[in-house]
């Protein structure tokens, strides 16, 4: 089985040391001094299920590796519809891509029955412009469940978790995914293949959507957000509203709101992703993850004057990143993480 993995930052270099342990051939697509010491050392892993060290092939090129059986997908999702140049290269007439995206993915409403069939989420696929660059038919849906950081160049520390839940936007339990998940569990990764991966998608988006933008605006971590009495009652009200668009279009998570805030408490002082982002002055991956949600609102007639409020007072936060005219703040000293909320 042949792996590219296009984005081979924390999430994509794992699962590809992962894949590689397990005998797959991987192809990392990287740049920088990240690249240069994957290509030096390989990926060294430090975790606390036991530090290793791969090392498959890495490169800036993708014409270099060719077509292959799977790219995984470890770009944010602000940058999915720029990638079609890199993709190219890697495309074979079966080559499907497993999308470890957070938030709602462009493929939402394909492979599904109803009056939504096929429609395009706006947020996420303007004009069509990931489509074209990810035809959807491609598309493996994946909800990551592990959080992992760049310690240093090649260098990826592993904080939790092992689980990349995968499945196809029809339901259906296909063979490519079979070969996926087994090439995955072989790396000592879990890959459950889910019928209703649309489920998995609303769960991990109850915590993403909640601490993501409320930790870059307040910048705090999960836990001193829980911690707090006024931002843990503004963090339910989001995941209320969240579940509703969630009931709307079919979905009800088998999770209460207070055992996801219980386990985001428990996640301690690891700061998000979207944190670290603000942090080094980056755009926040927020389009994906609540303007999305607030546009599926719109479809479905729910109430989310909470999520519009986070979202209006994010997306200005985002827009001065953009234009690079936000007030820049030190990041804190300890408790640095990437947490899987």
């Amino acid at each position: 089985m042949r792996i590219a993995v296009l984005g081979a930052g924390a999430i994509g270099a794992y699962a590809g040391a992962a894949l590689h342990r397990g005998g797959a051939d991987v192809h990392l697509i990287a740049r920088g001094a990240h690249l240069e010491a994957l290509r030096a050392d390989g990926v060294r892993v430090l975790s606390p299920r036991g530090d290793f060290t791969a090392r498959p092939h890495a490169t800036s090129d993708p014409a270099e590796v060719g077509p292959v059986d799977y790219v995984f997908l470890g770009l944010k999702a602000q940058h999915y519809a720029d990638a079609g140049a890199m993709l190219r290269p890697l495309m074979g007439p079966a080559t499907a891509v497993v999308a470890a995206q957070n938030g709602i993915p462009w493929w939402y409403f394909h492979g599904m029955g109803g009056p939504l069939a096929g429609r395009r989420v706006h947020t996420v696929d303007p004009g069509g412009s990931v489509s074209r660059a990810i035809p959807v038919e491609r598309a493996i849906g994946c909800v990551v469940y592990a959080a992992t950081e760049i310690a240093g160049p090649g260098v990826i520390r592993h904080l939790e978790g092992t689980r990349f839940s995968i499945g196809e936007p029809s339901g259906e339990v296909s063979d490519r995914c079979r070969a996926f998940s087994d090439a995955m569990v072989a790396g000592g990764l879990k890959c459950p293949i889910e019928p209703e991966i649309r489920e998995d998608v609303w769960v991990k988006l109850m915590g993403n959507i909640t601490f993501n933008p409320l930790s870059a605006l307040t910048r705090s971590t999960m836990a001193q957000i829980c911690g707090d009495r006024s931002t843990r009652a503004l963090a339910r009200a989001m995941m209320t509203e969240t579940l509703e668009v969630a009931a709307r279009l079919g979905i009800r998570p088998g999770i209460s709101i207070e055992r996801r805030l219980a386990g985001a408490e428990r996640a301690g002082d690891h700061r998000t992703s979207t944190l670290h982002d603000v942090e080094r002055g980056r755009p926040m991956e927020l389009d994906v993850i609540l303007t999305a949600v607030v546009e599926l609102a719109d479809l479905t007639g729910a109430e989310v004057p909470t999520l519009r409020s986070v979202d209006a007072v994010a997306r200005l936060l985002n827009q001065r990143l953009i234009d690079g005219t936000a007030v820049p703040v030190p990041a804190a000293r300890t408790g640095a993480g990437t947490s899987a909320a």
